[in-house]
C-alpha cells in the first residue's frame, strides 16, 4: 500500500460553494454515535461478504480483506446530528475496487450495507460507485477503533454519515430498492448534507 494520501476534501465543490454544509458545526473531536452499543467481534471469526446481483459471491477473512489493494484518503465527515470533522485520514478499499472483484450485474441498481449489530443502510449503486466511498480499517494511521466501527466501516463523504455503516460485514447488490434501518424510521434516503436532507 502506498503511503501517498489522496485528498478528497474538495468534494463539496460538486454540491456547494461552502465546504461546511448548512446546519453543521465544525469540530476537531470525533464523537461516537450508534444505534446501540459497540458489538464484540473476533478476528478469527470475522467475515466480510459480497452477494446479490453479482457474478461471483465473495467472502473475506480479516487478513484477506486487509491484503486487498488499498489507499489512504483525506476526507470530510458529516454527521446528521449537526457536526462535521474535516481532514480525516481513512485507509481502506474503495467501493469500485470491491465491485470490480465481484462483477456487478447489469440489473444491479441499489446497494445495501449490512453490519454486525444488525444495522443496514441503502444507497443507489450510482451513489456508491465512487472512489471516495471507502471500506475503512485504519483511521489517522492507526487501526480503526472499535467504537468508531472497527474492524471495518464504510465512509460516504458526499452523504450524512449514517449512510456509512459501522462494523460493516457485507454489501448486497440489489435489483430493486430496499430501505435500511434509519431510512425505515424516517431519515432521508438521499442524505445530501448540502441540501440538509436529514429526514424524509
Amino acid at each position: 500500500m502506498s503511503s501517498e494520501v489522496t485528498d478528497h476534501t474538495d468534494l463539496y465543490e460538486e454540491f456547494s460553494d461552502e465546504r461546511l454544509p448548512p446546519g453543521q458545526r465544525k469540530t476537531d473531536r470525533f464523537p461516537v454515535l450508534s444505534k446501540s452499543g459497540t458489538p464484540d467481534w473476533h478476528r478469527d471469526d470475522w467475515r466480510f461478504e459480497v452477494w446479490g446481483a453479482v457474478d461471483e459471491d465473495l467472502t473475506f477473512t480479516y487478513d484477506e480483506f486487509r491484503d486487498l489493494p488499498a489507499e489512504t484518503q483525506r476526507q470530510d465527515f458529516h454527521c446528521v446530528t449537526g457536526w462535521s470533522k474535516f481532514d480525516c485520514e481513512f485507509t481502506g478499499v474503495t467501493f469500485p475496487q470491491l465491485a470490480e472483484l465481484a462483477g456487478v450485474r447489469d440489473d444491479a441498481e441499489w446497494v445495501m450495507f449490512h453490519a454486525l449489530d444488525g444495522y443496514t443502510t441503502d444507497l443507489p449503486l450510482a451513489e456508491c460507485d465512487r472512489e471516495e466511498v471507502l471500506f475503512v480499517y485504519d483511521y489517522d494511521g492507526e487501526r480503526l477503533p472499535d467504537d468508531h466501527g472497527g474492524p471495518l466501516r464504510v465512509v460516504t463523504p458526499h452523504k450524512y454519515a449514517y449512510k456509512g455503516a459501522k462494523w460493516v460485514t457485507g454489501v448486497e447488490f440489489l435489483a430493486e430498492p430496499e430501505r435500511g434501518y434509519w431510512e425505515k424510521r424516517g431519515y432521508s434516503d438521499t442524505a445530501n448534507p448540502w441540501e440538509e436532507e436529514r429526514y424524509s
